[in-house]
């Protein structure tokens, strides 16, 4: 359970360092390179009147801030620390490249500035599922008597996991979420083990490619000490081990939903099983947990858990821990998230499914469905969702800017499905959208709300779409009209 390896103790004294971005994760990084005597200068292209509120708050602590030119490198900078939303192909970075100036992210920043006896990182990345799993992983390390936290992209800064705030200090072992942005700008963080969940096409206006988006995922595999973890049903994961440079002795362990190999974990029978850190891998099985421990059993958070165990196991956390650690665990809102039954029809709001693979999951875990999607598509299509999801559908409500490319594919693949196509994209159509999505269902099917969209034509985000998806259920079930 070492903490791997440490980078040397960099002297900051006087170096001139400039910070892409302000915002969540540029304001802190600006403040501890500033506090270790580095000469800050903070860059950002907005000039609106939250950055200048922004700006006066660091230049009374000393930080020089330049706001509404992201673009000019600034004169005599020896390091850029960016914010992981700054795409590769901004002019600043090109004049970093011609100038021979590094760019780190503020992960790396943080695996910099960790100390001798810093925890190890336990790190999880993938298209969909990497808060979930992160969740699962700390309350399974919690539940081993481990000091752990939860961090990374999940909305805790590593900064301040690394450099002994209080609520961090003196932790076993991190569990830390990644995004590919964060991995782009991270060379040199090399974690205790790491999963990469799954991949499927996203953010790649930010990476170009396709093979962009996955070389950054894989990144998170380079040089791990005890287990890469990837998954069975997604051979890519599968390739990104194989072409990482691991520390000997690092092994691949496999997660699959069907009956494990060795150096797998799997599902037998109802029960999660463990023949990867077992004596005797051959013939040996552990058991960890049943499949009705996870909450909610669909197949894409048994996967979720199953990396969650892999991890854990590769840091030696016994069996019952697992067991223990999910039973105690219930997802974040707005993941498949049971809102409530009226009249025997079950209503999910899984509006964290804001991309087609997500919805695809989701759309696995239940039968027959009348489907409310829509919103923005970000350059998706949908004719593979609607393929592979056709014979679930009892129905569909689509709503959004873009619903028109799920009707048409729709149209296409499942054309038997009846369809309500509302022709608005005020905060109200939701409960327009349930109404709807009642008259089409009959007992015993699921209403699900997975829009394999973006939230932002119609909602602030994603949590705001749910809770008015809740709420259109909730004023359902108190006037019986369904």
């Amino acid at each position: 359970m070492g903490s791997g390896q440490v980078t040397e103790q960099l002297d900051w004294n006087g170096k001139k360092v400039t910070v892409a971005g302000l915002g969540v994760s540029g304001i802190p990084a600006a403040r501890v390179l500033h506090a270790r005597g580095a000469l800050v200068t903070v860059v950002n292209d907005g000039d609106d009147e939250r950055s200048r509120a922004q700006a006066a708050e660091l230049e009374a602590e000393g930080i020089t801030v330049r706001l509404g030119d992201g673009a000019t490198l600034p004169t005599g900078t020896e390091l850029i620390v960016t914010t992981p939303g700054w795409k590769p192909d901004k002019p600043l970075f090109a004049a970093a490249a011609e100038a021979g100036v590094e760019i780190w992210g503020d992960v790396e920043l943080a695996w910099r500035l960790r100390g001798p006896d810093a925890a190890p990182w336990l790190a999880v990345t993938g298209t969909n599922g990497k808060t979930t799993t992160v969740r699962m992983l700390a309350s399974i390390l919690e539940a081993a008597g481990l000091r752990t936290a939860a961090v990374g992209n999940i909305g805790v800064s590593l900064l301040d996991a690394v450099l002994g705030e209080e609520t961090y200090s003196d932790l076993d072992v991190l569990a830390v979420e990644l995004s590919s942005y964060q991995l782009h700008w991270a060379p040199s963080v090399r974690a205790h083990s790491a999963a990469v969940l799954n991949l499927a096409p996203d953010h790649l206006d930010w990476h170009g490619t396709m093979e962009a988006y996955a070389a950054d995922k894989g990144r998170i595999y380079e040089g791990n000490q005890v287990a890469c973890v990837y998954n069975v049903a997604d051979e890519v994961t599968e390739d990104l081990v194989r072409e990482a440079d691991v520390e000997e002795g690092c092994r691949a362990i496999g997660f699959t939903l069907g009956t494990p190999g060795p150096s797998q974990l799997g599902v037998v029978e109802g029960i999660l099983v463990d023949r990867a850190f077992v004596a005797n891998r051959q013939k040996n099985a552990q058991e960890l947990a049943e499949v009705a421990d996870v909450q909610p059993p669909a197949p894409h958070n048994i996967a979720n858990a199953l990396a969650a165990a892999a991890l854990a196991r590769a840091f030696g956390v016994e069996a019952k821990a697992v067991r223990d650690g999910l039973k105690a665990f219930r997802p974040d809102p707005h993941r498949i998230e049971l809102v409530e039954e009226v009249q025997g029809v079950t209503y999910v709001d899984d509006s964290k499914a804001t991309n087609t693979h997500a919805a695809e999951a989701s759309l696995a875990a239940y039968d027959p469905i009348v489907w409310i999607a829509g919103g923005l598509a970000k350059g998706a299509t949908f004719d593979e969702l609607v393929q592979r999801s056709a014979k679930r559908l009892r129905g569909a409500v689509l709503i959004g800017a873009d619903r028109a490319l799920i009707r048409e594919a729709l149209a296409r693949h499942a054309p038997e499905v009846p369809v309500v196509d509302l022709d608005r994209t005020d905060t109200g159509a939701m409960s327009e959208a349930v109404r709807e999505a009642a008259r089409l269902a009959a007992p015993g099917d699921t209403v699900l709300l997975a829009p394999a969209c973006a939230s932002m034509d119609m909602f602030t985000n994603y949590n705001k779409r749910g809770e008015a998806f809740a709420d259109a259920v909730r004023a359902l079930a108190a006037t019986g009209d369904a």
